[in-house]
């Protein structure tokens, strides 16, 4: 099974396809693709179209994870972050892959156990959980790396580790 994770962004858009066998999990290719802010909006969304279709095209995934938007302190950048993600989602939809969105928190609590971990936390425990030779740069595309083994682990959110007792 091949998953594709997605961190969207429109300055920079994390990606990365991490492939499921009976041996465990192997990261096939993690990477950004990022656009020129000098560009108008809707130039930047048809790059990000492309460039992501060309990752499904040759990826081939099975399923993409994608994190959730979420409204920050920045309503610019949330709205950014919105568009880029609507993209990613058209992508999806356009080669009939199944999405599944997640949270943040609960991208954090499922990889690292702690919903509110550090982004070199993540990066540490992506790079040893996939085996890396060093650490994923950058910090977006870990990020991605860290979604599509969230679904992989079944995308256990913070709610459910609230009933299991496991956070206070």
């Amino acid at each position: 099974m091949f998953v594709l994770g997605i961190d969207p962004g429109l300055a920079v858009c994390g990606y990365a396809v991490v492939e499921k066998t009976t041996a465990g999990e192997r990261a096939i290719t993690a990477g950004v693709v990022r656009t020129d802010s000098g560009e108008p909006i809707a130039v930047r969304l048809a790059e990000l179209h492309r460039d992501l279709s060309s990752v499904v095209q040759e990826h081939e995934p099975d399923v993409m994870a994608i994190e959730q938007v979420f409204t920050n302190r920045n309503l610019q950048t949330a709205i950014s972050v919105g568009r880029a993600s609507g993209v990613a989602l058209l992508v999806a939809a356009q080669a009939g892959i199944p999405v599944h969105e997640y949270s943040p928190s609960a991208v954090k609590a499922s990889v690292a156990g702690y919903g509110k971990a550090t982004k070199d936390q993540i990066r540490y425990i992506v790079t040893s959980r996939l085996k890396l030779k060093s650490r994923p740069e950058p910090a977006d595309a870990a990020d991605a790396l860290a979604i599509a083994l969230c679904y992989l682990q079944g995308g256990v959110g913070m709610e459910h580790l609230h009933q299991a007792g496991t956070l206070q």
